[in-house]
């Protein structure tokens, strides 16, 4: 038996190599880590376990692929469960072939079984050529899982190296992509063959990498500059996330803190050409200042992460009036609307800050399909279930305001600073179209445009009109929008609401 057991250790270590120490050199001289070494530091100490370690490839026709190329199993972040699989570009570049597939399908099904997160460490150069066919059917095993299991469970794809070709659509599938900055890329079709095909030169970096990801495509959600800095990112967001959609998230009580916060009656101009900067808000209202914004550097007229208030996690949207005045385009829509359906698939409360002039005018939004793109926040937040909460600290005009979870299409309460203007349009426009021939025949147009610009706000433009008729629930002082807040929350603790029964809806794509 015991010469039994030294084949199993033995059989264990080789497996565990991977690639030998050759390609695990190369691998460092990158300035990567194995798939192992990430492991390690992404889940808390001694906690992994491995399975189907010996599954391997039977055809002999190009070598041994120790594991398959990828490590699978389970184990802890920050004391809860979470399943994970990691590729191990030390064996064939960690390409995708029939059996490789099997052990990430397999290691799926067991998180959706288990109701525990799903964390893809994804470092590999695509499918198994040699394999053909077989490594295009183990993506699509894959691709079937990412879908079903969206909104069961939450899934999270961790770029650490090449991901190219069908690779990527996985991970656009998954609720958030984390991109390392200068070893990590992802496309479709690699700098070569779009040289080939329309003569264009590009960089893999300036093609795919982190920075274009974050900031142009959207992408990706997160990105930082090392391997360890983008997992222990990774632990940050899972300590806001519920293990599955059928459990509410983590509940984590923080230091008591004075719920009145005097900063707040200053950060917000009341003059609404004034920028600002939203965050001064959100900082002031959440725990500690602590809030984990997504995607920060794409769509920056929109702001969109996860806080807690009184130590319940909440899912926070705002208009950023230090970008395009904080109006809502494609890209914005398209941010904020994904963002509203993930925390409502999670049972995560959702408050809105609403400063909005908008949505931004133009021959190319309008061209792009605003209407379509701007039409899916509508649906999003018609569509949730979850706490919703408005507040408008400042300028709330026209569709934008309608869209910005109002009391019409399902806000379960809005509050109003005492400075804010809930209107068709802004009182400088609107004065402009209803007094037009009061104007043009005055003695004193300028004189005269300012007077009804004021008149205008004062009958229509102030949150005591829109108050009046139960569009807002509360004018409140802004330095109680904290305590606000937590109130809201705890009110709407056991909300449950119902929609018709339907196979799903036709959300505006």
């Amino acid at each position: 038996m015991y010469k039994k057991i030294d084949e199993l250790h033995e059989r264990r270590r080789r497996v565990e190599l991977g690639g030998g120490d050759r390609r695990i050199r190369a691998q460092h001289d990158k300035g990567k880590l194995t798939a192992r070494e990430r492991i390690d530091l992404l889940l808390d100490e001694d906690t992994f376990v491995e399975l189907n370690p010996f599954v391997e490839n039977t055809s002999t026709d190009y070598g041994e692929a120790p594991g398959e190329g990828v490590v699978t199993g389970y184990g802890k972040v920050n004391g809860r469960d979470v399943y994970l699989f990691a590729q191990d570009f030390t064996v064939f570049g960690g390409a995708l072939g029939e059996y490789h597939a099997l052990k990430i399908a397999r290691i799926m099904d067991l998180a959706a079984k288990n109701g525990a997160p799903i964390i893809g460490l994804n470092d590999s150069g695509g499918a198994r050529i040699q394999e053909g066919v077989l490594s295009l059917d183990g993506y699509g095993h894959i691709f079937y899982r990412n879908s079903i299991y969206s909104g069961v469970i939450p899934q999270i794809s961790v770029i650490m190296g090449p991901c190219a070709g069908g690779a990527v659509y996985s991970p656009a599938i998954t609720d958030f992509v984390f991109m390392v900055e200068e070893t990590s890329q992802m496309f479709i079709t690699g700098p070569k063959v779009i040289e080939t095909v329309t003569g264009e030169t590009i960089s893999s970096e300036d093609l795919g990498g982190a920075k274009v990801h974050g900031s142009i495509s959207g992408n990706a959600h997160f990105t930082s500059s090392s391997e360890s800095e983008v997992l222990n990112e990774v632990r940050r967001l899972l300590s806001f996330l519920p293990q599955n959609n059928v459990e509410d998230p983590p509940r984590i009580y923080a230091k008591e803190t004075d719920d009145w916060v005097e900063e707040l009656a200053e950060v917000v101009p009341v003059e609404g050409t004034k920028v600002y900067d939203v965050r001064g808000v959100i900082d002031r209202v959440v725990d500690d200042g602590e809030f984990m914004e997504v995607q920060e550097k794409f769509a920056k007229n929109i702001v969109v992460g996860f806080g807690r208030i009184g130590g319940r996690p909440v899912g926070i949207a705002a208009n950023q009036p230090k970008v395009m005045a904080g109006g809502l385009d494609i890209d914005s829509s398209d941010k904020l609307a994904r963002f509203i359906r993930f925390c409502d698939s999670f049972q995560i409360p959702v408050i809105t800050f609403v400063d909005v002039t908008g949505f931004f005018p133009g021959v190319n939004q309008e061209h792009r399909g605003i209407i379509r793109h701007g039409a899916k926040i509508l649906y999003a937040y018609s569509e949730a279930t979850v706490p919703k909460i408005t507040v408008i600290t400042r300028k709330a005009f026209g569709g934008a305001y309608v869209a910005l979870n109002s009391k019409a299409i399902g806000a379960d309460m809005v509050y109003a600073w005492p400075g804010a203007e809930v209107a068709v349009m802004g009182p400088e426009g609107a004065a402009n179209i209803i007094y037009s021939r009061e104007i043009a025949d005055s003695d004193n147009p300028t004189a005269t445009r300012t007077e009804k610009i004021d008149e205008y706000r004062e009958k229509f433009a102030n949150p005591y009109v829109a108050a009046s008729k139960g569009m807002v629930d509360d004018v409140i002082d802004p330095r109680e929008t904290r305590k606000k807040l937590k109130q809201a929350l705890e009110m709407l603790k056991n909300k449950r609401e119902t929609r018709p029964a339907k196979k799903h809806g036709n959300i505006p794509l």
